[in-house]
Protein backbone atom coordinates (compact mmCIF):
# COMPACT_ATOMS: atom_id res chain seq x y z
CA UNK A 1 0.00 0.00 0.00
CA UNK A 2 1.03 2.98 -0.95
CA UNK A 3 2.01 6.08 1.54
CA UNK A 4 -0.99 8.37 -0.20
CA UNK A 5 -3.32 5.56 0.23
CA UNK A 6 -2.55 4.89 4.03
CA UNK A 7 -3.20 8.97 4.37
CA UNK A 8 -6.27 9.10 2.81
CA UNK A 9 -7.53 5.66 5.15
CA UNK A 10 -6.76 8.10 8.39
CA UNK A 11 -8.15 11.04 7.10
CA UNK A 12 -11.27 8.88 6.55
CA UNK A 13 -10.69 7.57 10.16
CA UNK A 14 -10.36 11.31 11.65
CA UNK A 15 -13.63 11.84 10.01
CA UNK A 16 -15.51 9.09 10.40
CA UNK A 17 -14.87 8.44 14.14
CA UNK A 18 -16.00 12.00 16.05
CA UNK A 19 -19.14 11.20 13.58
CA UNK A 20 -20.01 7.63 14.91
CA UNK A 21 -19.58 9.36 18.56
CA UNK A 22 -22.07 12.14 17.22
CA UNK A 23 -24.50 9.31 16.08
CA UNK A 24 -24.23 7.01 18.89
CA UNK A 25 -24.28 9.35 21.84
CA UNK A 26 -25.47 12.97 20.95
CA UNK A 27 -28.23 12.81 18.24
CA UNK A 28 -32.21 11.67 19.42
CA UNK A 29 -31.75 7.25 19.26
CA UNK A 30 -33.84 7.29 16.22
CA UNK A 31 -30.60 8.64 14.12
CA UNK A 32 -29.32 5.55 15.09
CA UNK A 33 -31.37 3.33 12.94
CA UNK A 34 -31.53 6.09 9.93
CA UNK A 35 -27.54 5.85 9.76
CA UNK A 36 -27.77 2.10 9.78
CA UNK A 37 -30.60 1.86 7.03
CA UNK A 38 -28.74 4.46 4.67
CA UNK A 39 -25.17 2.58 5.21
CA UNK A 40 -27.45 -0.78 4.11
CA UNK A 41 -28.96 0.19 1.09
CA UNK A 42 -25.91 1.45 -0.11
CA UNK A 43 -24.54 -1.50 0.74
CA UNK A 44 -27.14 -3.66 -1.17
CA UNK A 45 -26.67 -1.65 -4.14
CA UNK A 46 -22.90 -1.78 -4.35
CA UNK A 47 -23.15 -5.61 -4.18
CA UNK A 48 -25.99 -6.10 -6.24
CA UNK A 49 -24.82 -3.49 -8.75
CA UNK A 50 -20.92 -3.27 -9.01
CA UNK A 51 -21.15 -7.50 -9.40
CA UNK A 52 -23.67 -6.85 -11.78
CA UNK A 53 -25.62 -9.69 -10.28
CA UNK A 54 -28.30 -8.16 -10.92
CA UNK A 55 -29.21 -6.06 -13.82
CA UNK A 56 -33.45 -5.51 -13.18
CA UNK A 57 -33.48 -2.00 -11.89
CA UNK A 58 -37.30 -2.99 -10.25
CA UNK A 59 -35.44 -6.05 -8.08
CA UNK A 60 -32.64 -4.00 -7.33
CA UNK A 61 -35.40 -1.13 -6.31
CA UNK A 62 -36.87 -3.35 -4.31
CA UNK A 63 -34.36 -4.77 -2.38
CA UNK A 64 -32.66 -1.54 -1.42
CA UNK A 65 -36.07 -0.42 -0.14
CA UNK A 66 -36.28 -3.78 1.76
CA UNK A 67 -32.92 -3.15 3.54
CA UNK A 68 -33.65 0.24 4.25
CA UNK A 69 -36.63 -1.08 6.01
CA UNK A 70 -35.43 -3.55 8.55
CA UNK A 71 -33.43 -1.66 10.89
CA UNK A 72 -36.75 0.63 11.42
CA UNK A 73 -38.47 -3.05 12.19
CA UNK A 74 -35.72 -3.88 14.90
CA UNK A 75 -36.05 0.10 16.10
CA UNK A 76 -39.66 -0.38 16.82
CA UNK A 77 -39.59 -3.95 18.51
CA UNK A 78 -43.46 -4.84 17.42
CA UNK A 79 -42.73 -7.93 16.62
CA UNK A 80 -43.21 -9.27 13.30
CA UNK A 81 -46.40 -7.13 12.10
CA UNK A 82 -44.46 -4.60 10.11
CA UNK A 83 -42.21 -7.23 8.92
CA UNK A 84 -44.70 -9.40 7.75
CA UNK A 85 -46.26 -7.03 5.83
CA UNK A 86 -42.75 -5.55 4.04
CA UNK A 87 -41.06 -9.21 2.97
CA UNK A 88 -44.68 -10.44 1.77
CA UNK A 89 -45.19 -7.11 -0.42
CA UNK A 90 -41.53 -7.81 -1.20
CA UNK A 91 -41.97 -10.93 -2.78
CA UNK A 92 -45.44 -10.50 -4.07
CA UNK A 93 -43.90 -7.21 -6.43
CA UNK A 94 -40.64 -9.71 -6.51
CA UNK A 95 -42.33 -11.73 -8.47
CA UNK A 96 -44.82 -9.94 -10.54
CA UNK A 97 -41.34 -8.58 -11.92
CA UNK A 98 -40.25 -12.03 -12.57
CA UNK A 99 -43.43 -12.94 -14.80
CA UNK A 100 -43.58 -10.16 -16.96
CA UNK A 101 -39.75 -10.53 -17.08
CA UNK A 102 -39.67 -13.06 -19.86
CA UNK A 103 -37.56 -15.50 -17.61
CA UNK A 104 -34.90 -12.75 -17.37
CA UNK A 105 -34.94 -13.04 -13.48
CA UNK A 106 -33.87 -16.08 -12.30
CA UNK A 107 -34.98 -17.45 -9.29
CA UNK A 108 -31.22 -17.45 -7.95
CA UNK A 109 -31.01 -13.53 -8.85
CA UNK A 110 -34.30 -13.46 -6.91
CA UNK A 111 -32.69 -15.45 -4.08
CA UNK A 112 -29.47 -13.76 -3.90
CA UNK A 113 -31.36 -10.14 -4.01
CA UNK A 114 -33.11 -10.81 -0.45
CA UNK A 115 -30.06 -12.86 1.29
CA UNK A 116 -28.31 -9.61 0.42
CA UNK A 117 -31.63 -7.20 1.43
CA UNK A 118 -31.46 -8.96 4.81
CA UNK A 119 -28.36 -9.93 5.38
CA UNK A 120 -26.58 -6.55 5.99
CA UNK A 121 -29.10 -4.79 7.63
CA UNK A 122 -30.31 -7.47 10.20
CA UNK A 123 -26.60 -8.00 11.29
CA UNK A 124 -25.92 -3.85 11.28
CA UNK A 125 -28.64 -3.58 13.23
CA UNK A 126 -26.87 -5.15 16.07
CA UNK A 127 -26.18 -1.47 16.97
CA UNK A 128 -29.02 -0.62 17.27
CA UNK A 129 -30.46 -3.66 19.44
CA UNK A 130 -27.17 -3.32 21.62
CA UNK A 131 -28.06 0.13 22.37
CA UNK A 132 -31.54 -0.66 23.60
CA UNK A 133 -29.50 -2.91 26.28
CA UNK A 134 -29.03 -2.11 30.14
CA UNK A 135 -25.73 -0.18 29.81
CA UNK A 136 -26.09 0.19 26.02
CA UNK A 137 -23.90 3.16 25.95
CA UNK A 138 -21.31 1.17 27.13
CA UNK A 139 -21.51 -1.84 24.69
CA UNK A 140 -22.53 -0.28 21.66
CA UNK A 141 -18.77 0.31 20.75
CA UNK A 142 -17.03 -3.45 21.73
CA UNK A 143 -18.33 -4.57 17.51
CA UNK A 144 -16.17 -1.22 16.11
CA UNK A 145 -13.64 -1.58 18.92
CA UNK A 146 -13.09 -5.38 18.01
CA UNK A 147 -13.46 -5.28 14.28
CA UNK A 148 -11.70 -1.77 13.44
CA UNK A 149 -8.54 -3.00 16.24
CA UNK A 150 -8.16 -6.45 14.05
CA UNK A 151 -8.16 -4.33 10.63
CA UNK A 152 -6.24 -1.71 11.51
CA UNK A 153 -3.58 -4.09 13.09
CA UNK A 154 -3.35 -6.50 10.16
CA UNK A 155 -2.45 -3.91 7.98
CA UNK A 156 0.34 -2.58 9.97
CA UNK A 157 1.43 -5.70 11.16
CA UNK A 158 1.46 -7.18 7.38
CA UNK A 159 3.19 -3.82 6.06
CA UNK A 160 6.13 -3.95 8.52
CA UNK A 161 5.87 -8.16 8.65
CA UNK A 162 4.12 -9.44 6.01
CA UNK A 163 6.36 -12.54 4.12
CA UNK A 164 3.45 -15.78 4.22
CA UNK A 165 0.41 -14.98 1.76
CA UNK A 166 -2.72 -15.70 4.00
CA UNK A 167 -5.08 -16.23 0.87
CA UNK A 168 -3.37 -15.04 -2.21
CA UNK A 169 -6.24 -16.66 -4.66
CA UNK A 170 -8.59 -14.28 -2.73
CA UNK A 171 -6.76 -11.32 -1.30
CA UNK A 172 -2.80 -11.07 -2.45
CA UNK A 173 -1.97 -8.35 0.16
CA UNK A 174 -3.24 -10.46 3.61
CA UNK A 175 -0.28 -12.41 5.00
CA UNK A 176 -0.25 -14.62 7.99
CA UNK A 177 1.98 -12.39 10.00
CA UNK A 178 -0.79 -9.54 9.08
CA UNK A 179 -3.44 -12.32 10.98
CA UNK A 180 -1.99 -12.82 14.02
CA UNK A 181 -1.20 -8.81 14.40
CA UNK A 182 -5.10 -7.93 14.06
CA UNK A 183 -5.56 -10.68 16.13
CA UNK A 184 -2.86 -9.40 18.74
CA UNK A 185 -4.67 -6.18 18.33
CA UNK A 186 -7.67 -6.45 18.86
CA UNK A 187 -7.33 -8.49 22.15
CA UNK A 188 -4.96 -5.78 23.10
CA UNK A 189 -7.57 -3.18 22.47
CA UNK A 190 -10.55 -5.05 23.73
CA UNK A 191 -8.94 -5.17 27.04
CA UNK A 192 -7.74 -1.82 27.18
CA UNK A 193 -11.50 -0.76 26.12
CA UNK A 194 -12.68 -2.71 29.46
CA UNK A 195 -9.76 -1.09 31.45
CA UNK A 196 -11.12 2.64 30.61
CA UNK A 197 -15.08 1.47 31.11
CA UNK A 198 -13.60 0.17 34.77
CA UNK A 199 -11.32 3.08 35.65
CA UNK A 200 -13.25 6.03 33.96
CA UNK A 201 -16.80 4.83 34.38
CA UNK A 202 -16.73 2.97 37.64
CA UNK A 203 -18.01 -0.17 35.60
CA UNK A 204 -17.64 -4.18 36.84
CA UNK A 205 -15.88 -5.66 33.84
CA UNK A 206 -14.04 -8.98 32.79
CA UNK A 207 -11.01 -8.97 31.32
CA UNK A 208 -11.19 -12.28 30.59
CA UNK A 209 -14.70 -12.05 28.87
CA UNK A 210 -12.96 -8.85 26.49
CA UNK A 211 -10.08 -10.49 25.79
CA UNK A 212 -12.86 -13.42 24.78
CA UNK A 213 -14.49 -10.89 22.75
CA UNK A 214 -10.79 -9.81 21.03
CA UNK A 215 -9.96 -13.13 19.80
CA UNK A 216 -13.14 -14.34 18.49
CA UNK A 217 -14.13 -11.21 17.20
CA UNK A 218 -11.22 -10.67 15.18
CA UNK A 219 -11.54 -14.27 13.51
CA UNK A 220 -14.53 -13.64 12.27
CA UNK A 221 -13.62 -9.62 10.80
CA UNK A 222 -10.84 -11.61 9.20
CA UNK A 223 -13.52 -14.23 7.87
CA UNK A 224 -15.91 -11.63 6.88
CA UNK A 225 -12.95 -9.55 4.77
CA UNK A 226 -12.27 -12.69 3.25
CA UNK A 227 -15.88 -13.78 2.50
CA UNK A 228 -16.26 -10.61 0.54
CA UNK A 229 -13.05 -10.29 -1.14
CA UNK A 230 -13.92 -14.34 -2.74
CA UNK A 231 -17.50 -12.57 -4.15
CA UNK A 232 -15.18 -9.61 -5.76
CA UNK A 233 -12.87 -11.79 -6.78
CA UNK A 234 -15.60 -14.24 -8.61
CA UNK A 235 -16.90 -10.87 -10.16
CA UNK A 236 -13.51 -9.38 -11.06
CA UNK A 237 -13.71 -6.39 -8.57
CA UNK A 238 -11.10 -4.23 -6.66
CA UNK A 239 -13.63 -2.83 -4.70
CA UNK A 240 -17.72 -2.44 -4.40
CA UNK A 241 -17.28 0.98 -4.28
CA UNK A 242 -15.54 4.32 -3.64
CA UNK A 243 -17.69 6.35 -0.83
CA UNK A 244 -14.66 6.08 1.42
CA UNK A 245 -11.27 7.36 -0.07
CA UNK A 246 -8.19 4.46 0.52
CA UNK A 247 -11.39 2.03 1.50
CA UNK A 248 -13.92 1.94 -1.31
CA UNK A 249 -17.39 1.26 -0.37
CA UNK A 250 -19.45 0.82 2.62
CA UNK A 251 -18.99 -2.90 2.04
CA UNK A 252 -15.31 -2.48 1.58
CA UNK A 253 -14.86 -0.72 4.73
CA UNK A 254 -17.79 -2.59 6.96
CA UNK A 255 -17.77 -6.12 5.75
CA UNK A 256 -15.91 -7.30 8.75
CA UNK A 257 -17.81 -5.82 10.96
CA UNK A 258 -20.84 -7.56 9.50
CA UNK A 259 -19.53 -10.22 10.54
CA UNK A 260 -18.13 -9.03 13.89
CA UNK A 261 -21.24 -7.33 14.82
CA UNK A 262 -23.61 -9.98 15.44
CA UNK A 263 -21.35 -12.71 17.27
CA UNK A 264 -20.08 -9.60 19.83
CA UNK A 265 -24.27 -9.55 20.39
CA UNK A 266 -24.44 -13.21 20.71
CA UNK A 267 -21.42 -12.85 23.38
CA UNK A 268 -22.68 -9.76 24.99
CA UNK A 269 -25.79 -11.53 25.69
CA UNK A 270 -24.76 -14.64 27.05
CA UNK A 271 -21.41 -14.15 28.09
CA UNK A 272 -21.27 -10.48 29.23
CA UNK A 273 -17.89 -8.53 29.99
CA UNK A 274 -20.13 -5.45 31.75
CA UNK A 275 -21.89 -5.75 34.74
Amino acid sequence: MGGFDLFKRVMVAVVCIPLIFVVFYLLPPVWLPITVSLLSMIAVHEVLWSTGFVKNGYISSLSIVLAGLVPFWVYIGQGMRSALVGIFFYFLLIFLVAISSHYTVTLEKMGGSFFFAMLIPYFLSTFVRLNGLEKGGYLILIPLVAAFASDSFALFAGMAFGKHKLAPELSPKKTVEGSVGGLVGAVALCIIYGVVLHVAFKQEVSYIRFALYGFLGSIVSQIGDLSFSYIKRQYGLKDFGNIFPGHGGVLDRFDSVIFCAPLMEILIRWFPAVF
